[in-house]
């Protein structure tokens, strides 16, 4: 009898792990055309500020980080409807919780300084003008990165992990090189290293 309750346990338990393994493959396998469809915004959105910040009216135009956040947040959705059903469970929701977590402190940043940009706040009370910009994107970067990075450690990805981590440190660091409208050049290439780059990968993989 006691045998048998064993046996009926360690069933129980391959049971919640075939549950969790499976849940990380669809998750993994779903994940590929939203990393791509969001990375395609930031590099887009990335080389329009650039180019406006540059030639029609300084670092204002980040505000047009919000804008893409509208539209992004709408083609997810689309994707999302089209993709695989996942049933929630724990994997999925702490998956939820790190990019929520970084949406709101990234997103809140970027306001901060998208007011300092409009003259609306004082950026001589926070720091130097060329060192304030280039710190904003060397800091979302690196959060970019850590939340990737995570995320490919929640699902068992070798291959998002490496990117995220390549992506953090590497936007971290590049963009305190670059004044102005030029670290937005770098913040492109972190949504190809970090998001395109995986994206396709997975995608690829999937698709064997």
């Amino acid at each position: 009898m006691e045998e048998n309750k064993n046996l009926t346990a360690e069933r129980s338990l391959e049971i919640i792990r075939e549950s969790i393994e499976r849940s990380q493959r669809t998750i993994t396998r779903n994940s590929a055309l939203p990393m791509i469809w969001w990375g395609v915004c930031v590099v887009a959105f990335s080389f329009i500020i650039a180019y406006l910040w540059a030639n029609h009216g300084g670092p204002v135009w980040n505000v047009l980080w919000f804008v893409m956040w509208i539209i992004g947040w709408a083609g997810d959705w689309l994707i999302a409807k089209r993709n695989e059903t996942v049933p929630s469970t724990f994997v999925g929701k702490t998956i939820g919780h790190v990019w929520a977590t970084f949406g709101i402190f990234c997103g809140g940043l970027g306001l901060l300084f998208s007011f300092i940009g409009s003259g609306v706040l004082p950026l001589e009370l926070i720091m130097p003008k060329v060192y304030a910009f280039g710190c904003i994107t060397s800091i979302i970067s690196l959060c970019f990165g850590i939340a990737t990075t995570i995320t490919g450690l929640i699902i068992r990805n070798r291959v998002i992990q490496i990117c995220g981590f390549i992506a953090g440190l590497g936007g971290f660091f590049g963009a305190l090189h670059f004044p102005d409208h030029r670290q937005l050049f770098v913040m492109a290439a972190v949504a190809i290293v970090g998001l395109i780059v995986p994206g396709i990968i997975v995608r690829t993989q999937n698709q064997k």
